[in-house]
């Protein structure tokens, strides 16, 4: 059992490199898979569906193919396919997804094509297929090139997934409605705030000002230790961490 910090919350590990998406990705190219790398990989296809998806789909492909494309893209490399063209210098991992599909899209039309692409594996859900073009069609119409979508959602996908995880730290924490009420302000500057806005939160959940400010810079360096800890499963070095947070936000502008 972990011990817990002042706040409730997990300590920050100093271990952050010892299980990353990278170590998933090598265990399973080297025939050393276990159910849990397995579903690790598995969740790692469902992350990166959509992303991928969208880079296909501004390819200009149908939604259909794009979304066979896909799925056959995720199939091998769920069959090791894939993996077993791994860099072992690896870099980014998002840029080995992009590379990697890229070269599967070089040698499609060397493929047979007498079964239908993905071999039949669901990878996504049928819901989730459906979805995909939904969101396709609210992407910006003009302006980002195949490998801009892909980093532009690469970069939600992962934020979202920052929140998600800090959303579960103030759950278990039983502060569930301190995280609610306060997570608008996460990207807010802090000198910017105005002091009504405080005092309102304060009303609200029936702390003082004061308190509600202590409340906000927590729930703000809560949030950045659980994003470096997330961009951190997805480089090799600390040192590239913060170039990769660059890499992130540049992708939102």
């Amino acid at each position: 059992m972990h011990a817990s910090s002042p706040d409730g919350f997990p300590p920050h590990a100093n271990s952050r490199f010892a299980t990353t998406r990278w170590s998933v990705v090598l265990a399973a190219a080297v025939n050393e898979s276990t159910p849990d790398s397995s579903e690790a990989l598995a969740s790692l296809c469902s992350a990166y569906w959509y992303p991928l998806y969208a880079f296909i789909r501004r390819k200009g492909n149908s939604a259909e193919s794009a979304q066979d494309l896909t799925q056959s893209f995720f199939a091998c490399l769920l069959e090791k396919k894939v993996l077993q063209q791994v860099d072992r210098q690896r870099g980014r991992f998002r840029s080995f997804l992009l590379a990697s599909v890229q070269h599967f899209l070089a040698d499609e039309h060397d493929r047979a094509r007498a079964q239908k692409r993905g071999g039949g594996r669901t990878i996504v859900s049928m819901d989730a297929l459906r979805d995909a073009e939904g969101r396709y069609i609210q992407e910006p119409a003009r302006g980002l090139t195949p490998e801009q979508i892909f980093e532009r959602r690469w970069a939600l996908i992962l934020l979202d997934q920052v929140l998600s995880c800090l959303r579960t730290d103030y759950e278990r924490s039983g502060k569930q409605a301190v995280f609610e009420r306060l997570k608008g302000y996460l990207m807010a500057d802090v000198s910017q705030i105005a002091t009504d806005s405080y005092a309102n939160a304060a009303e609200e959940l029936k702390m003082s000002p004061g308190a509600v400010k202590v409340a906000v810079y927590r729930l703000k360096q809560r949030y950045a230790i659980l994003l470096r800890d997330e961009i951190a499963a997805t480089v090799e070095t600390e040192e590239e961490i913060d170039d990769e947070i660059r890499c992130l936000f540049e992708a939102l502008g």
